[in-house]
């Protein structure tokens, strides 16, 4: 009885965290700006071999580096291929290596984390070591030596860059679970019986949720800045397989002469991590239990609480005479 009225307690001070909906990310300007730039992303990438001009393989030995025009909307490069074709399905490695290695890395820098941060001693220091390491060295570098190692490849760079970005998550999620350990209802929660899979599964990892999402979001936007930085070296997606890197990497030698085929894969590259950033920002904003979400819902709560305080005692019994006749 002490203990389910601790944890009814303790959970009173703590706003429950709300996930916002497509509607009120789309409500908020930078939300919907840059939910609206994924989804534009994601559809060209689905849809690529029906909408692309040309074949981005496609080469025209009369039409090299021509500008843009009628027929080739943003002109053709070095040997005559078409920009936007290739520009359009450039979409999909940058998304699948956005997904894949943020994914990699959320999921075993997640588990590393709780772990680390439940067991703590020895378990925490040894891991917590290895991820010191591993942040120790730059994420490209770290990037290069793995893809190095494995060989060039879109498979090969996806697995270096998703495991450049697990000390990230794990040193986040760590952090985060030393702190939800010690709230009252985890205390209650343990003191009551609770196995370490039920402890972490439905009391830690559901209130760290929104910081992994957040974190999540700002490292698509890192993958996807890795993938061009190693398609730019050589070490990425590998020709004739058209991605924004390798356009990039053609366009430096014509800088001068023809400065417009850096534009589009430079402007591809910046606004996609323009949004997912402004993502991240309004769902870090909308998930902050203490932001304003969470201190309109307190407020509420708070209110709701001093209303029926100040119910008369008449108002009351009457109120719970009428819940008992119910039953």
């Amino acid at each position: 009885m002490i203990a389910t009225s601790t944890v009814r307690a303790a959970s009173r001070p703590y706003p429950r965290v709300a996930f916002p909906t497509l509607r009120g990310l789309l409500h908020t300007g930078p939300g919907g700006f840059g939910l609206g730039c994924i989804g534009l992303v994601c559809v060209l990438a689905l849809v690529a071999p029906l909408i692309a001009p040309y074949d981005p393989a496609h080469q025209e030995v009369r039409r090299l580096l021509e500008g843009p025009s009628a027929t080739h909307v943003l002109g053709t490069d070095d040997l005559g291929r078409d920009t936007l074709s290739r520009l359009i399905y450039g979409t999909q490695p940058a998304l699948a290596v956005g997904l894949i290695a943020a994914g990699l890395a959320l999921l075993v820098g997640t588990a590393l984390g709780l772990v680390a941060g439940y067991r703590r001693g020895l378990v925490d220091a040894t891991l917590m070591r290895i991820m010191d390491g591993l942040l120790a060295v730059p994420t490209l570098v770290l990037a290069l030596a793995i893809t190095s190692a494995l060989g060039p490849g879109l498979a090969n760079a996806m697995l270096a860059i998703g495991v450049t970005g697990i000390p990230v998550f794990a040193r986040l999620v760590r952090g985060q679970t030393l702190a939800t350990l010690g709230l009252e209802y985890v205390h209650a929660a343990r003191l009551l019986g609770a196995s370490p899979a039920r402890v972490v599964l439905r009391h830690i990892l559901p209130n760290i949720v929104s910081a992994i999402i957040v974190q999540a979001s700002l490292s698509m936007a890192m993958a996807i800045l890795a993938e061009a930085g190693l398609s730019f070296l050589g070490l990425g997606v590998q020709p004739p397989a058209p991605t924004w890197g390798s356009m990039v990497t053609t366009a430096r030698g014509y800088l001068q002469r023809d400065p417009w085929l850096m534009l589009a894969p430079g402007a591809a590259l910046c606004l996609i991590v323009l949004a997912l950033n402004l993502l991240g920002d309004a769902l870090r904003d909308a998930l902050d239990p203490w932001g304003p979400r969470g201190a309109r819902a307190g407020n509420n709560d708070r209110a709701s609480e001093s209303r029926a305080k100040t119910l008369p005692s008449f108002a009351v019994g009457a109120r719970d005479d009428d819940a008992a006749a119910s039953f």
